[in-house]
């Protein structure tokens, strides 16, 4: 009759006790459930009388399939304990959420996750975003030149400096493969497209490949990746105020394409660079020349309309687009409000590195720079259209859970993110010289929090 009663209740013997499994986000059980207390039920007591006088049991003529207990069964004084110390169930599991623990999913669950038209490239779809963005380049080129008006020429160069940034979005997408499943059309436009705002299109496309495939690895991450300490410490005065104080940093990247990072060696525009391999000789070759063919073209338009001229129309609106790729890729990478892991050597992982990135919300901006803030999916598969990305992340979060970082909501413009662009700076120097799970460290001075 006893074992009735308890079988229709939903509970299990109870002469074994119960062993409960850690967590893969490495939480660790409260101590106190090491020596649970059990109830014992005599055979010659009224079992079912007992039970209805414990306050964690209930009856009823429905049948209830599932277990209403969970855990073994615990004192007043363990409770009490627990509340105390704000321990209970999963509260404690969140508080102590560790993002460079290894994730309880599979690069595999995620890509489950995703709607199978998400991966679908549709050619004709991609050249209308092309087409969109070239007719509204030469329109505000047009327009610029026709008013002549200083009131006019900040809006101007604010707006071009924007679609030069959408434009190097498409030759990117161009450079992953996701605008088109055809290989020579992708060159063709990519050439098109970051050659006219002076990116070799081949020596970008090559390198920029190096950082997904380690993106989040100290070492071998190409973009925006942390300097050891010891690189940090022998940099000179110079190099280390361009780096960490703005507007510096965001003026990086022609820089970066001749002479990459601090610590590596290289070039963008040259074949025999450490950053290729023979077989890209070519390709290397083919982008440098466009790029040169486009600075010639430039220099062409300087004696045509004059160099003032060319700097309103072209020149500013470079320097603006610069701002947008260094601004946007590094926010990607730095600036939330809990530290981001950094790996090496064997903790390291393409998923574990790819879970380090960040969604970015750029409000009115999304939809012309066609959803780059929309960067953890892609960085973990850079295959999928930009068109689709949006949709595909929100597929993927009941996957991601709390290895997905929401973005903060933007306005109309994303003002929001000067603030967390500030505070990277100053926070986010170096990482150790030693150990394989890493997180940036401060240095005071830059900080300007030293008070010596």
């Amino acid at each position: 009759m006893a074992s009735w009663v308890i079988s229709e209740c939903g509970l299990k013997p109870l002469s074994q006790p119960q062993k409960f499994s850690r967590t893969r986000t490495g939480v660790v059980s409260n101590s106190n459930f090491s020596k649970p207390r059990f109830l014992h039920i005599s055979k010659s007591t009224n079992a079912a009388t007992d039970l209805k006088k414990l306050p964690f049991v209930s009856f009823s003529r429905e049948k209830t399939w599932g277990a209403k207990v969970s855990a073994p069964y615990r004192s007043a004084s363990i409770e009490d304990e627990e509340e105390k110390n704000g321990s209970i169930g999963i509260e404690k599991e969140e508080a102590e959420f560790d993002p460079g623990a290894p994730p309880p999913f599979k690069l595999s669950d995620i890509r489950a996750a995703i709607p199978k038209h998400c991966w679908i490239k549709n050619s004709w779809r991609s050249m209308s975003y092309v087409v969109r963005d070239v007719a509204v380049v030469f329109g505000l080129a047009a327009a610029a030149a026709y008013l002549n008006n200083w009131v006019v020429w900040p809006l101007y160069w604010a707006a071009q400096g924007t679609m030069f940034w959408a434009l190097f979005v498409l030759g990117h997408d161009c450079g992953h493969g996701s605008f088109s499943n055809n290989n020579k059309l992708n060159s063709v436009v990519g050439h098109l497209l970051h050659s006219s705002i002076l990116v070799p299109y081949h020596g970008w496309r090559i390198s920029h490949r190096t950082h997904h495939q380690n993106h989040g690895h100290v070492e071998n991450d190409e973009s925006w990746h942390p300097l050891s300490e010891k690189i940090f410490r022998n940099l000179d005065g110079i190099t280390r105020t361009l780096r960490f104080s703005l507007p510096f940093p965001m003026l990086a990247y022609p820089f970066y394409l001749w002479s990459r990072s601090p610590g590596k060696t290289g070039s963008h525009f040259h074949p025999d660079s450490d950053l290729f391999v023979k077989n890209e000789r070519k390709d290397v070759i083919t982008s440098t020349v466009c790029w040169t063919a486009m600075v010639a073209l430039l220099v062409g338009l300087s004696f045509v309309m004059g160099p003032i001229q060319l700097l309103k129309l072209y020149g500013i609106p470079y320097w603006v687009f610069v701002m947008w790729l260094d601004s946007v890729t590094y926010m990607h990478h730095h600036g939330h409000e809990d530290k981001l892991p950094w790996y090496r050597g064997k903790e390291w992982s393409y998923l574990r590195g790819g879970l380090t990135t960040l969604d970015r919300d750029y409000g009115w901006i999304n939809n012309i720079h066609h959803d780059i803030g929309t960067h953890v999916i892609h960085h973990l598969f850079p295959q999928i259209p930009h068109y689709h990305l949006i949709e595909a992340t929100e597929a993927a979060k009941p996957v991601l859970g709390k290895y997905y970082r929401e973005p903060k909501k933007s306005g109309l413009l994303p003002f929001h993110l000067i603030e967390d662009l500030i505070r990277s700076l100053k926070k986010d120097h170096y990482v150790s010289d030693t150990g394989d799970v890493l997180y940036y460290q401060t240095d005071p001075q830059l900080s300007g929090t030293s008070s010596e």
